[in-house]
């Protein structure tokens, strides 16, 4: 990796896990302090994407694969990667911004979704959904966990696994919203081989720099919570299902609310054929 890029991808750790800690309460106390650390990470995260731009730098019934755009900045093959810590709505924003940043994609080429993954089980039509009233392929009773699927280029796995692990609290070392508890909400990565992918070594260096533990994944395991540790999956064995329209894009309880421009990214990727219809219970 160049010099330049180096930075590029350690200035938007930083300004991640900079921010992390103000995600962890709600307090009113904290309020002007959170909304401080989400106008200079905004502000942050323009300035970065500017600087990559100048330097050029089936429905339900069976697992939904991404989405390749075709106009994207990409160095080498791309592959289908899926990250997860905790729930998937503030997380599928964080990777909309490295997708911006790191690979300066635009609105039309995010490949962000937020899903379910590391279980093995769906239902009697493939399906793995979102906890429903209808009792429906309830993810959480299928031993998965929630996640957020993206198309990367090969050579810029690493960069988003550095990310990733900056997602954390860098005090505790865990996610950021510690409330939610349960395997759905454990610390995951899926990559195609899981640890005997050569993409392995890359993420296994990220998760060092940071203080993780990876363990193999071997589908339905339990919360990550407490421990420093992440589960790498194989994703041909456990691959990602696509959660439902309603899930994408959505605002989270962590933070102010995203706006109506980053909300209407889901109308955009169903229009498109990013995103669609799951057979689950939902808003289409």
């Amino acid at each position: 990796m160049m010099m330049l890029e180096k930075a590029v991808v350690a200035a938007l750790v930083c300004l991640y896990s900079c921010g992390a800690d103000a995600y962890s309460t709600s307090s009113a106390a904290n309020s002007k302090h959170n909304n401080d650390v989400l106008s200079r990470r905004s502000l942050g995260a323009q300035a970065l994407r500017s600087l990559v731009a100048a330097t050029g730098a089936a429905t339900g019934a069976a697992a939904i694969v991404g989405h390749t755009p075709a106009a994207v900045a990409s160095e080498g093959d791309e592959v289908d990667v899926y990250f997860g810590v905790g729930c998937f709505w503030h997380i599928q924003h964080e990777f909309v911004d490295a997708e911006r940043t790191i690979l300066s994609r635009d609105d039309n080429s995010l490949t962000s979704r937020t899903g379910y993954a590391g279980g093995s089980k769906v239902d009697s039509e493939g399906r793995v959904c979102y906890h429903n009233f209808q009792g429906i392929a309830d993810y959480g009773k299928y031993g998965h966990g929630e996640v957020v699927g993206m198309s990367l280029p090969s050579s810029k796995v690493s960069d988003f696994a550095q990310v990733y692990f900056s997602l954390f609290n860098p005090k505790t070392k865990d996610r950021v919203d510690p409330q939610d508890r349960g395997g759905e909400y454990r610390s995951l990565i899926g990559i195609p081989q899981g640890q005997k992918s050569p993409l392995y070594e890359g993420i296994a260096k990220a998760a060092e720099d940071a203080g993780f533990k990876l363990e193999l994944g071997k589908g339905n395991d339990p919360d990550t919570l407490g421990k420093k540790l992440v589960y790498v999956y194989d994703s041909t064995k456990f691959p990602f299902y696509q959660a439902e329209v309603y899930h994408q894009f959505h605002n989270d309880f962590q933070s102010p609310a995203y706006g109506k421009t980053y909300n209407n990214l889901a109308n955009l990727a169903l229009d498109d054929g990013r995103i669609r219809g799951t057979g689950c219970p939902d808003r289409v």
